[in-house]
């Protein structure tokens, strides 16, 4: 089962339809929509700050969602797709965001709807990602805009993690 803790007497808040795997780690503030998943080893620490999570959001093996105490919260859109080992700090990732494994965008960057972080880029802190493109690199910069495959990629991933999540619950 996965390790749920509240803090200050905060706990973590969960749509419909959520799969949580077992050595998973949701803590505090965090309030995630319906059809979410967080994979094996992820942890969502919601202590210092508040952690808003859409619907359809999978957060997959490792990765870190955390914020910055009186200084960043994290808000996730909708359709949101959060690679292995990336973390995710005091940022804003708008709906349909790839974030690859690996990736690291910081406090106050926004990553607008349609865009793409490549495995292993650091989004500085306050960098807008703009719609429509991928970033790759330290420091990420604008690579190229997505391809028609890439977004329907966008499109699509939320739901192979809702499949996936499902061979776990039965």
């Amino acid at each position: 089962m996965a390790l749920l803790i509240p803090i200050k007497n905060i706990s973590p808040v969960f749509g419909k339809n959520c799969f949580l795997a077992e050595n998973s780690t949701v803590i505090g503030d965090v309030v995630m929509g319906d059809d979410c998943s967080v994979w094996f080893n992820a942890v969502v620490r919601g202590d210092v700050n508040s952690i808003q999570v859409g619907k359809k959001v999978n957060i997959q093996d490792g990765a870190i969602i955390h914020c910055t105490y009186q200084y960043a919260k994290t808000e996730i859109g909708d359709f949101v797709s959060i690679g292995h080992r990336a973390i995710v700090h005091g940022c804003t990732l708008k709906d349909h965001v790839l974030i690859g494994m690996g990736a690291i965008v910081m406090d106050h960057a926004v990553v607008e709807p349609y865009a793409i972080i490549g495995a292993g880029a650091l989004v500085p802190e306050n960098m807008v990602c703009e719609s429509g493109f991928i970033y790759a690199g330290v420091p990420a910069k604008k690579i190229k805009p997505i391809s028609a495959e890439q977004r329907k990629l966008l499109d699509e991933l939320p739901d192979r993690y809702r499949m996936y999540s499902d061979w776990f619950s039965h």
